[in-house]
């Protein structure tokens, strides 16, 4: 009887992984980030990884994330106490069984693109009403069409824009489809007349826009700058820096 517990139990546990890891894909987070971040929260572990600050920063993604925290929590002490018990006969068959037909219940009806797009349409409007845009994931703020691009352009010696004005490479700048952020130089960070400041070697340039658009226009400078990462470990720049 114990056994079969275990089974259905082991049953559940599975389907509230799958069902997490639609809830988890459902605000836009990728399918094998979903599922690792899921399995960690329920098992407390590798959950202290760079992927989880797609988990932290998003309010939707942590409220999803406490429960899963708690169920993880309360299963191990089922397993534990059933374990303990495998000689009783206190479990009742029935009870699990419905328990693991409303969990295959709730899979299947998550399963449906009607519901998951009532379900994402439910988070964003959340998100909108809610929270803070200093709160959101970088992700979540700047990559909110196809199209989007955030470019972090490290400058070299035998970059187009080294030792020049942006506004003397491009001329036409305002009437295009992108936006210099800021120049970070060291720990720097220059915001004003940015168009108008001379580039020097070793700036990082933040740039947000359409992805065609940055391509063409920087189209030689990310070569240079893909070309030169190859063969150093630079850092690129983090959440943290573009936070300060």
């Amino acid at each position: 009887m114990n056994l079969f517990f275990l089974l259905v139990y082991f049953i559940i546990i599975t389907a509230v992984i799958e069902i997490f890891v639609i809830l988890f894909r459902l605000t836009d987070l990728k399918l094998e980030v979903s599922r690792f971040q899921v399995i960690s929260l329920m098992t407390g572990t590798g959950f202290t990884t760079g992927e989880s600050e797609l988990i932290l920063g998003h309010p939707v993604r942590r409220k999803l994330a406490t429960f899963l925290i708690l169920f993880g929590a309360f299963s191990l002490a089922v397993i534990i106490s059933s374990i303990s018990t495998i000689l009783s006969d206190d479990l009742q068959t029935k009870e699990i069984l419905y328990a693991a037909g409303a969990v295959l219940l709730v899979f299947a009806i998550l399963k449906l693109k009607i519901v998951q797009t009532k379900l994402t349409k439910l988070f964003k409007q959340d998100l909108k009403q809610n929270i803070e845009l200093g709160d959101l994931p970088i992700r979540d703020i700047f990559m909110s069409e196809k199209q989007d691009q955030l470019l972090n352009l490290h400058i070299y010696k035998e970059s187009s824009l080294f030792h020049k004005q942006i506004n003397q490479v491009i001329h036409d700048y305002e009437q295009l489809e992108f936006v210099v952020l800021f120049i970070l130089r060291g720990e720097l960070k220059l915001r004003k007349n940015i168009y108008h400041t001379k580039i020097h070697e070793g700036d990082q340039i933040l740039i947000f826009g359409e992805k065609d658009v940055i391509s063409k226009l920087f189209k030689n400078d990310i070569q240079i700058m893909e070309e030169k990462l190859k063969d150093s470990q630079h850092t690129p720049i983090s959440e943290h820096q573009l936070s300060q």
